[in-house]
């Protein structure tokens, strides 16, 4: 019942992923389904031993030294099998791996049977006065280095014992600690179990839930419609409008820039034309005075003479260089010009930028009833959603497993009590080892302490003191009882060694290593008729490649329960997440989607031919090279300044008087004529260079620019009108994409949340390490193993000990008789 149970709850658990494949496209936006609700589990499943771990590495490394060789895969397979024997040289294999044991098991078992006869034959050898058991004690040269060397060995072999019943007092504690905080290890794991049943109902609503983030942004991009679909509509096929009224907005700035430059050129030239005549009839009365000044008397004088027939040779240079008389005037093409902006060509381009404009609310307008069957199409797939998760037995899945984990965990607190009382039972029975170990140490050390205080080395053996014979006797009692003991001792040190050390070799290690899995995974091992144990429990079919190692790997690493056990064989989930048909569906609508754009008008008739009066309006027919050739002139043929201030220099030169003055007032009539003059006449002609050059550059070509912006707009114009139902198709596909991505990505997103996330089975592989690695491995075979260390150990060095006792008792014992010497003799 209880498989069933767990077998439907992974079934649950893995109804919730879809095996649609999503076509590879550009990625839409990226959605935000947050992160599935889960709680942290309680069990840490690992133990650490603490400073008794020093002494399970020891015997770790001690069980190495016995039984150095590998994993056996193949015996464990054949006695799985029930096939061991049936080929040649298994038994030999099997041999070979338990040498160790096998050679240390007979050792002990000599012991257990020759330690007990050699001490019954020790009991009546020294029963005939035997074996030293003569009350007679033979006096040497060497009494005392050998009492002292026998009770050393003693000492030194009591202090192993006592070591190795520490050993084993420590283990056997160990274990009983151990023990009574498992209840609190094994609470956890049920806690975990019940988290792990609890939060997985919850984490399916929340993956069910989330279909609402993919719904919700799709019915957004739905509901605008215009300024996703309809702006990437004329995103496109602004990459050729634009340009196309931007060139023709253009044309009609140039048109009113030629209006102000043919304007400035009119204004200039008639400026030009006037001042240029004032300045001729001033330069020409400066001449006629400055002549008459120079043929006055004192030009005659010799000082005067050279320089006033200077000054009068340079009167020539009084002149106006340029003649803007002859120019060609511009008022017909500023007429034609006029005529021209009489439209306004610029309201008719930006009425076109308007129309264009107005793609994505055309879009809205012929798309409304298609969107609407859109949005129904997915209420249904979260109607279909919330109905198939409701028609799955959770609820009842969830109370029956809920149920057995409740007994289990009511039969396990029931019986926990047993455990420790037969724990108690274990307890006490190891420490009666260790006392019988203990009550042979306390003879020993009682032994030695009263025999080193009491002994007398002037006393002879048959008058030592009572506290020297008490020593004797406690040595021999211990001896007695060594060999009550021994026997006892090590047979429990037999089963334990061999049951413990295979453990550790055939369980522990190969768990840890996981050759123990690859040993279960062995295909018809367990079943002659599967393959794969597992996939043939789970799924009636062995040939799926499940194995007790992947899951445990699995789980281990907190994965789900349906990528660990691969539920996919189990249950066809397409039914519950398959929108395929449904994004179909809503892409076959959206395909349905037609826009009409030939509305929208560019650039009408009168726009076109407004361009094409300007491209005949005659500016390039203007002389301008004419008007060049007299703007790069300068205005009067010398520079006035320069004259003035040479002429102001020549009069320095001449002697003070009457001509000096004279030439200085024509210096400053000359200057004033420069600043009131020829400064506006210059002013003017930067002017008319300017118009000149901007009418020269939009005359260049005029008709071939005018024909290509007419161009351009036409071809613009034709492909709305003719083209862009592809450019719509390809865009409704691009937003097409866009819809169904976010739903391919709310798949994608609960396929990787049902693989890693969602009944995360962590507390599967922890109760698995629990039972094996910390309480089978880690409490019982390692505190076992510890325990047989300590105790083997002890029960070895018994044997030396014996006979260093029996050997020291005879220097502490009282001696009945003693060896008598003559005088002449030397006594010892």
């Amino acid at each position: 019942m209880a498989v069933e149970l767990c077998l439907l709850l992974l079934l649950f658990c893995g109804s919730t992923i879809s095996e649609v494949q999503p076509i590879y496209k550009p990625p839409p936006g990226t959605l935000d389904f947050g992160f599935v609700p889960s709680k942290t589990y309680d069990t840490g499943a690992y133990h650490e031993p603490g400073s008794i771990g020093i002494l399970f590495k020891i015997v770790h490394a001690f069980l190495y030294l016995v039984q150095p060789n590998s994993f056996p895969q193949d015996l464990i397979r054949k006695v799985a099998q029930q096939q061991l024997g049936k080929t040649q040289g298994d038994y030999q294999k099997a041999i070979y791996y338990e040498i160790g044991f096998i050679v240390s098991a007979a050792l002990g078992l000599l012991f257990i049977l020759l330690l007990p006869l050699v001490g019954l034959c020790f009991c009546m050898c020294r029963c005939c006065d035997n074996c030293g058991g003569e009350m007679h004690q033979r006096q040497k040269k060497n009494a005392d280095c050998q009492r002292s060397c026998f009770a050393t060995f003693l000492f030194v072999a009591s202090l192993i014992i006592s070591v190795g019943v520490l050993c084993a007092y420590a283990a056997n504690q160990h274990l009983t600690n151990q023990v009574r905080g498992a209840k609190k290890l094994v609470n956890s794991n049920f806690k975990d179990l019940k988290i792990f049943l609890n939060d997985t109902p919850a984490q399916i609503d929340y993956l069910v839930s989330q279909y609402n983030t993919a719904k919700d942004k799709a019915l957004s991009d739905l509901n605008n419609v215009g300024p996703v679909l309809g702006t990437r509509v004329q995103e496109q096929l602004g990459k050729e409008v634009r340009p196309a009224l931007d060139a023709a907005l253009t044309m009609a700035g140039a048109i009113r820039e030629t209006k102000e430059a043919l304007e400035n050129v009119s204004v200039s030239v008639e400026v030009l034309q006037e001042g240029t005549e004032r300045l001729h009839a001033n330069l020409t009365d400066v001449k006629t005075q400055l002549s008459n000044t120079l043929n006055d008397s004192a030009c005659n004088a010799a000082q005067a003479a050279s320089t006033c027939n200077i000054i009068r040779n340079s009167l020539s240079q009084l002149n106006v260089n340029a003649n803007f008389s002859g120019l060609p005037g511009v008022s017909s093409q500023l007429a034609k010009v006029n005529d021209v902006l009489k439209i306004d060509l610029s309201s008719l381009v930006q009425k076109g930028y308007a129309a264009f404009n107005d793609t994505p609310d055309l879009v809205v307008n012929q798309t409304r009833n298609i969107l609407s069957d859109i949005k129904s199409v997915l209420e249904s797939i979260g109607s279909n959603i919330t109905t198939f998760t409701k028609a799955l037995p959770v609820q009842k899945i969830l109370d029956d497993l809920m149920v057995y984990l409740t007994q289990s965990e009511a039969y396990v607190q029931d019986y926990f009590p047993l455990v420790e009382q037969y724990d108690f039972y274990r307890w006490l029975g190891c420490l009666i080892l260790c006392c019988m170990l203990v009550l042979i140490l306390v003879f020993y050390y009682l032994g030695l302490l009263c025999g080193t205080c009491g002994y007398d080395k002037h006393a002879s053996p048959t008058t030592r003191g009572c506290i020297s014979n008490t020593g004797g006797n406690f040595l021999m009692a211990g001896v007695g009882f060594s060999f009550l003991f021994s026997w006892v001792l090590m047979t429990v040190v037999v089963l334990t060694f061999v049951t413990g050390g295979n453990v550790e070799k055939l369980v522990c290690e190969p768990f840890e290593d996981k050759n123990l899995f690859k040993v279960l995974d062995t295909p018809y091992l367990l079943n002659q008729q599967w393959k794969n144990y597992l996939a043939g429990i789970l799924f009636k079919n062995p040939n799926v490649n499940l194995t007790f190692e992947k899951v445990y790997s699995d789980c281990k690493e907190n994965k789900g329960i349906y990528t660990s056990l691969h539920l996919e064989y189990l249950f066809n989930i397409n039914e519950f997440l398959n929108i395929s048909m449904y994004t179909e569906d809503v892409a076959l609508k959206i395909e349905h989607i037609q826009i009409n754009l030939s509305k929208i008008i560019l650039l009408d008739e009168i726009g076109k031919e407004n361009l094409l009066n300007f491209s005949s309006s005659g500016i390039d027919g203007i002389d301008f090279s004419a008007y060049l050739t007299e703007i790069n002139k300068s205005v009067t043929k010398v520079d006035l300044l320069s004259f003035a201030n040479d002429l102001e220099a020549r009069a320095d030169q001449l002697p003070k008087g009457a001509l000096e003055n004279a030439l200085k007032g024509h210096a400053n009539s000359i200057r004033m004529i420069h600043n009131q003059q020829v400064v506006p006449l210059e002013q003017a002609m930067s002017t008319l260079n300017q118009s000149i050059r901007l009418l020269k550059k939009t005359s260049s070509e005029l008709m071939v620019k005018v024909k290509n912006v007419i161009s351009a707009v036409n071809a613009a114009q034709f492909l709305i009108n003719n083209n862009a139902s592809q450019v719509i198709v390809q865009e409704t596909k691009k937003y097409m994409d866009t819809i169904v991505g976010y739903f391919e990505q709310y798949t994608e997103w609960v396929k990787e949340s049902i693989a890693m996330e969602v009944a995360a089975c962590k507390p599967i592989a922890n109760v698995i390490d629990t039972a094996v690695d910390i309480f089978l491995c880690s409490y019982i075979t390692d505190s076992v193993n510890t325990f047989w260390f300590g105790l083997g150990g002890s029960s070895m060095f018994l044997i030396p000990a014996i006979i260093f006792a029996v050997k020291l008792s005879k220097y502490y014992r009282r001696m009945d008789t003693e060896d008598v010497y003559d005088d002449s003799v030397e006594q010892w």
